[in-house]
């Protein structure tokens, strides 16, 4: 286990402690067991396209299953979206890929009415948004207007088309892609929309072994292909199995604490307090729980641990936590508040 996840030396009493009276194992719940043993072989399945990258795939299909959206940040070139498309077709989901540029229009994402000389009435084009998976690409170089008609459909699931509303095709999954070393023609994605994503994830370069596997993986002869391993009615159970999942009162406690430590950090007694200007929403905490709960699935276990808040508390975190400009001059990244934040909340 990395360093920055280990536990208060209390951690293993603790976790004895916040077990259910019954039911400490998927075994007795035999829709749970199928679910949890399908996730893992989409896991495996997906890995047989990327090559490495374990840790981003296991937190994209956290954030699948537990219905939430992603914010995809790399380097060009590193299959960002050869991941979301591997994705759909291990899924069984409708696909439609996005290209975010400087001229795109609202109506070129939610779609328009049109008029119909032969009927002689107006008829609602829906655009590519009406999809199961939506990949955003480089979502930073589309003004902030058009980065905005992804709102509505992200929270509330359905899309208004010049003042009629329509509902989207569930499960609705929006995967959006940014270039961290690129800022010129760029828009920052504004706060209230960047808080919709339920987690951000840094996809970084592959090491040297891994970069031998992809040159032999993608320039022999072999065919790479992948099986449907979920289809749309598994993915809705799957959704609602997570919700299932115990989450004792002390776990949703301590997840609470380390929202609020973003809030209020000199109650925690944050050395870095001075270099956050905002902290995090409500939406962290409920993310935070989620994410535990679907990565509990994920390892077969019925109910949640420490272990799964502080492992999510990445993720769910370092989008939502917003630095002022000293922060920026002292070289202090967002990563650096999650850490003291993980070493101040105690386990209780």
């Amino acid at each position: 286990m990395p360093d920055k996840y280990k536990r208060d030396i209390r951690a293993e009493e603790f976790n004895n402690t916040i077990q259910p009276a019954n039911n400490t194992d998927l075994s007795r719940n035999a829709d749970a067991a199928i679910y949890s043993d399908k996730l893992l072989l989409l896991e495996s399945e997906i890995q047989k396209i990327i090559v490495g990258q374990e840790q981003v795939i296991r937190e994209l299909i956290i954030a699948f299953a537990a219905g939430g959206h992603v914010l995809l940040e790399g380097v060009p070139g590193i299959a960002k979206t050869l991941l979301v498309k591997t994705l759909s077709d291990c899924t069984g989901c409708t696909h439609t890929r996005l290209q975010f540029t400087p001229d795109l229009l609202p109506a070129d994402i939610t779609g328009t009415k049109i008029y119909r000389f032969e009927k002689s009435a107006f008829e609602t084009v829906k655009g590519p948004v009406f999809s199961n998976i939506v990949l955003a690409d480089e979502i930073n170089r589309a003004p902030p207007k058009v980065q905005s008609a992804l709102l509505e459909a992200m929270q509330e699931k359905q899309v208004t088309i010049q003042g009629d509303s329509h509902p989207l095709s569930l499960p609705f999954f929006v995967l959006a892609t940014q270039n961290p070393i690129e800022s010129e023609g760029t828009y920052p994605l504004p706060e209230a929309q960047t808080d919709r994503f339920m987690l951000k994830i840094l996809m970084d370069y592959p090491s040297k072994d891994e970069e031998v596997q992809i040159i032999q993986r993608f320039t022999g002869q072999e065919q790479l292909a992948t099986r449907t391993i979920l289809d749309t009615h598994d993915i809705l159970n799957i959704q609602a199995a997570i919700r299932a999942i115990y989450c004792h009162s002390l776990v949703e406690t301590y997840a609470a604490e380390m929202i609020d430590a973003t809030r209020h950090p000199e109650t925690y007694g944050l050395t870095l307090k001075d270099y956050i200007a905002f902290g995090a929403s409500p939406r962290a905490s409920i993310s935070l729980i989620v994410c535990a709960k679907a990565k509990a699935l994920l390892e077969k276990r019925p109910y949640v641990i420490p272990d799964d808040i502080r492992e999510m508390a990445y993720p769910v975190l370092r989008h939502r936590i917003l630095l002022n400009y000293e922060a920026e001059a002292d070289g202090i990244q967002t990563e650096d508040i999650i850490d003291e934040i993980l070493s101040r909340v105690k386990i209780p």
